[in-house]
């Protein structure tokens, strides 16, 4: 018997991330997971590692190739991207956005939904955000400053095999 109930939204992970490596880890975790057409959304306060995030999850998937290359924040170019054996990588940083029509200026709008997007402050997408993209918000420990707690979330079931994988390893330790 089928039944008509809609598929249920994918239980967010929190994780416990203690230091500057244990950040590194996640990144290097998730980025075996994503593909063409995926898009990452980084939110979280300035300063809270969402730049650091994405060049530890480009450099792994680079380094996939056997490639070493710089990883420079996109802030005052906006959008960097990178050739990698999963597919073509946009890293786009927002925050200085004055407008829509930079998106499509930026050839960002083509770019998601066909390439990796990895996007920090994607509250500057609007009507762009990508509905079955995956969100990685970072935040402060207020007890430690080198920790952040993570909390990954997906409206869509793709990510349910990556979310419960994550939500079991309720922090990434330093090895």
């Amino acid at each position: 018997m089928q039944s008509d109930a809609a598929p249920q939204t994918p239980r967010p992970a929190t994780i416990a991330l203690p230091s500057p490596e244990a950040t590194s880890k996640l990144a290097r975790q998730l980025a075996r997971h994503l593909m063409p057409g995926d898009t990452l959304l980084l939110t979280g306060p300035v300063g809270a590692g969402k730049t650091f995030f994405a060049r530890s999850l480009i450099q792994t998937m680079l380094a996939e190739d056997g490639r070493y290359e710089e990883v420079p924040s996109p802030t005052f170019s906006l959008v960097q991207t990178y050739d990698t054996g999963q597919g073509e990588v946009w890293h786009a940083d927002l925050y200085r956005l004055t407008g829509e029509d930079q998106l499509d200026e930026l050839g960002l709008g083509d770019a998601l939904g066909r390439e990796i997007c990895l996007v920090e402050w994607p509250e500057r997408l609007s009507a762009y955000l990508p509905p079955d993209a995956l969100s990685l918000r970072l935040l402060y420990d207020d007890r430690d400053p080198e920790a952040r707690h993570a909390e990954l979330s997906a409206a869509a079931g793709r990510w349910r095999p990556v979310l419960e994988a994550m939500a079991t390893r309720s922090a990434f330790a330093d090895d």
